[in-house]
């Protein structure tokens, strides 16, 4: 999708969590995230492109739906929206985890993380030493959520636990409260970092 000459591009989007990407060469990428209210009035949400050598035109990619998972994972490679359709057919595992809430063990079907991340080229594997042990993601729920892990803890070469994008919850499609994607971590004592309806996972190197 393309910009008018004035940078401005209108969108009817259904209320929910959106992630926003904007590259064009010549400018830096931007990243954003925003929220569409439920409101009839319009909404503007402004995001400002860094211009870098040589300039050059404003794209906009489409903003994902709250179905669909966009992973950021610069500058291993250019932003990647992953739609449930497509990881339905990845190869999965299962992952058992307590919910305290309910006092029940529940099992989750999904990808690993790791799987869609080696991808888009993050450093996985042997890649995984040095500065690259700097490197950690944040995962965000279409209601704001967030939860951090660092890489080497969705790395099962690196890390025991497993950390998926889970589709399906005994045997049963995620529902609308959960899903339909959701991000499992097995090993930690409490579910705090199983962010439900994922949209989003950013990859960052600290400082």
């Amino acid at each position: 999708m393309v910009t008018d000459d004035k940078g401005q591009l209108a969108l009817n989007l259904k209320p929910g969590g959106y992630a926003l990407f904007a590259r064009a060469q010549g400018f830096k990428t931007l990243v954003m995230h925003f929220d569409v209210r439920q409101q009839a009035d319009l909404q503007t949400v402004t995001g400002v492109v860094e211009v870098g050598t040589g300039g050059g035109p404003t794209v906009v990619s489409t903003a994902t739906s709250t179905g669909e998972l966009a992973i950021f994972a610069y500058p291993y490679h250019e932003p990647a929206v992953f739609s449930p359709a497509q990881i339905q057919p990845m190869p999965h595992i299962k992952v058992t985890i307590h919910n305290p809430h309910a006092n029940a063990d529940e099992t989750y079907s999904g990808v690993r993380l790791a799987d869609l991340l080696s991808k888009l080229g993050a450093p996985l594997g042997k890649e995984l030493h040095g500065e690259t042990l700097a490197i950690y993601l944040i995962a965000r729920g279409s209601d704001g959520y967030e939860a951090v892990l660092s890489l080497a803890e969705i790395d099962p070469d690196f890390h025991s636990g497993e950390v998926i994008v889970a589709d399906a919850m005994d045997g049963k499609p995620l529902d609308a409260h959960k899903g339909p994607l959701q991000l499992v971590v097995s090993e930690d004592k409490r579910p705090a970092r199983c962010v439900r309806n994922l949209v989003t996972i950013d990859l960052r190197s600290a400082p």
